[in-house]
């Protein structure tokens, strides 16, 4: 059985990613380990010698309290999408967000992170600058990022970017196995850039080794990737994106920061990041 991690503060960003986490759950056969972290604040013990250790002690037992409290909600939640059936863990931990994460994946043997996010008002801002993008960053499992706006609706149609690596092969056979669990249909996108080192050979022979699954290959000649992806989205009706981490990270990776504009559209959809390095 797969295991999902479920990182979460309890807002309304995470509840409404709780949702999608259900679903995957159901998807994929899954059950979920709803994480909630914590960082205590610093303290310097001369000023409170007496009372230093009662301060982290009441500190932490108002954390606890609010889990206790948070929990039955989000059954509540499940009840209400009758997936009440799928399996839920808990873990309460203090310390740094990514540094847990990656904790809870090694020590539950997690496959899957799901994490809502937030104050995305453009790319630069979706992949940078949250917790999510850190995250990205920082694990090697796959990770669905759930922006606010994005309400739960029945998977039909799965983006996947890819440069035709060989080792891009593997992460599109996940979703592939993904898509067919849902009767998704699967469409590749591939930005052809005025640099690209891509022969149609190549994408000749990806389309052959693929031709049984459910996956359309789409090339795309462009030098402005991000705009493409974007209207990719929009007129093939995608309902996640899957893009690909490389070795320096998610966005990096992906785009150059020459090529980095300010994009005025709020993203709608999950994005689904699969590290393959």
């Amino acid at each position: 059985m797969k295991k999902i991690l479920f990182p979460t503060d309890f807002s309304e960003v995470a509840t409404n990613a709780f949702v999608h986490a259900l679903e995957f759950a159901k998807i994929v056969q899954g059950e979920l380990v709803l994480l909630h972290t914590f960082e205590l604040p610093i303290y310097d013990n001369q000023f409170f010698p007496e009372n230093y250790a009662v301060i982290y002690d009441s500190l932490e037992l108002s954390q606890f309290d609010m889990f206790k409290d948070e929990i039955p909600k989000l059954r509540a939640i499940a009840e209400e999408h009758h997936l009440d059936k799928i399996k839920m863990a808990h873990r309460l931990m203090d310390g740094d967000l990514l540094f847990n994460i990656k904790r809870s994946i090694k020590e539950d043997k997690i496959d899957f992170v799901i994490m809502g996010t937030s104050g995305a008002t453009g790319w630069d801002a979706f992949f940078v600058g949250t917790n999510a993008g850190a995250v990205i960053s920082g694990i090697d499992v796959p990770m669905l990022c759930v922006p606010a706006e994005a309400k739960f609706k029945k998977i039909e149609i799965i983006g996947f970017t890819t440069r035709f690596r060989t080792k891009d092969k593997k992460a599109l056979k996940m979703v592939l196995d993904i898509a067919k669990k849902t009767k998704a249909k699967v469409k590749c996108l591939y930005v052809k850039t005025s640099d690209s080192d891509v022969s149609k050979d190549t994408v000749a022979k990806w389309e052959e080794e693929f031709i049984n699954e459910p996956v359309e290959f789409f090339v795309i000649t462009s030098d402005e990737v991000k705009e493409t992806i974007l209207d990719f989205i929009m007129y093939k009706e995608i309902d996640i994106l899957t893009m690909l981490t490389y070795k320096r990270g998610f966005f990096e990776a992906i785009f150059k920061p020459s090529l980095t504009k300010k994009i005025a559209t709020n993203f709608d959809i999950p994005i689904l990041a699969i590290h393959v390095d």
